[in-house]
């Protein structure tokens, strides 16, 4: 199959909840779902952008051929670059055609809230 998508991809949106309810696996987190369609692995940077600071990264990651990805910012870096309760965006840069979407879990309360739409393709 051929590579759908684009290389550069934004989301201008980001903020992951400080605190959470219920199990680990529930926790407040931000995700980059991350949609690979052709036949080569798609390597894909990550750079954050904050409101008071400069930015974060690039953090990379691989997407496998014919695969996806559910990468959670949350562990993009174990030194806590990715703060929470604070806004930040991010630029998503992959060297052939993928398709991202951006999903937000807020277990902040008990009913959860689940925030998810596509990012913003650059031509």
């Amino acid at each position: 199959m051929e590579h759908i998508g684009q290389r550069v991809w934004a989301i201008p949106e980001g903020y992951i909840p400080g605190a959470s309810t219920g199990p680990e696996s529930m926790a407040s987190h931000e995700t980059a779902c991350l949609l690979n369609t052709g036949d080569e692995d798609a390597h894909v940077e990550i750079t954050l952008f904050f409101p008071d600071r400069e930015p974060a990264g690039p953090y990379r990651v691989t997407v496998p051929a014919r695969r996806t990805l559910h990468q959670r910012f949350n562990e993009l870096d174990p030194e806590g670059s990715v703060p929470v309760d604070s806004d930040y965006a991010s630029v998503l840069v992959s060297d052939v055609p993928i398709v991202v979407q951006h999903t937000r879990l807020d277990s902040r309360q008990a009913a959860n809230a689940l925030l998810s739409t596509v990012a913003y393709a650059a031509r």
